[in-house]
């Protein structure tokens, strides 16, 4: 998605800097945006007061569960070229990937549905925060990314969520029903109505955003502008 600047929105409470993340749990790019905005995040000046929020967005929201497919087909029966030239995009987002030092293991990664993976992440807002919000979205990137399990299985959904934090009973009872489906719905409508077309999305102070997997200059120009930190140079 091609990077760009925005303003408009509310106001987030005074004191904290809050950035919306809308982010699917399959997207290399939104894995490798949440890298770089860490790193940004680091390095802002004031980094205690920036709180990351995962806004749910899936890159294929009519996708049934257990329907699955090799990423590298997927992306060539939707982009044509058949699953060679699937390879070669996978390949260049991976070269990417490695330059920031990080791996994508793309032959054993399969494209499925994320919406149930979403509403984990939404239940460990509810239970522990952004921050167990974010240790959950994380270990989900790592399942699909370095892992290649199938983040719409639920006994796969139960492990790691546990391995962020969660209590698997309570996984597995959300699992069970529809609980937190109407908090990826209205993040999704969300995005919707701020015309979202791809990911990585960031919002930064309801106002500033930024779309794209940016350099981490570009997301520290972002953390500094919406806090109104004059940069050192």
């Amino acid at each position: 998605m091609p990077g760009g600047w925005h303003s408009g929105g509310m106001h987030e409470p005074a004191g904290q800097l809050v950035v919306e993340v809308w982010a699917d749990l399959v997207c290399p790019w939104c894995f490798i945006a949440k890298h770089r905005l860490r790193q940004a995040v680091a390095a802002y000046e004031h980094p205690a007061t920036v709180v990351l929020r995962h806004r749910a967005f899936e890159l294929e929201p009519g996708l049934p569960p257990g329907q699955r497919v090799p990423v590298a087909q997927h992306l060539g029966d939707r982009y044509g070229g058949g699953i060679e030239a699937g390879r070669a995009m996978t390949a260049r987002v991976a070269e990417v990937a490695a330059a920031d030092g990080m791996v994508l293991d793309f032959d054993r990664a399969v494209t499925c549905s994320t919406f149930d993976a979403h509403r984990l992440v939404a239940l460990a807002a509810q239970l522990g925060g952004w921050e167990l919000a974010q240790a959950a979205v994380e270990r989900f990137f790592a399942a699909h990314f370095q892992q290649g399990l199938a983040v719409d299985d639920h006994g796969v959904l139960v492990r790691i969520a546990a391995e962020a934090g969660l209590d698997e009973q309570r996984v597995a009872a959300v699992l069970a029903g529809d609980m937190h489906a109407d908090a990826v719905r209205a993040d999704e409508a969300a995005g919707r109505a701020r015309g979202i077309g791809g990911v990585p999305y960031a919002l930064a102070d309801g106002r500033v955003a930024l779309g794209g997997a940016q350099p981490v200059e570009v997301y520290l120009q972002l953390l500094r502008q919406a806090g109104g930190v004059q940069g050192q140079g």
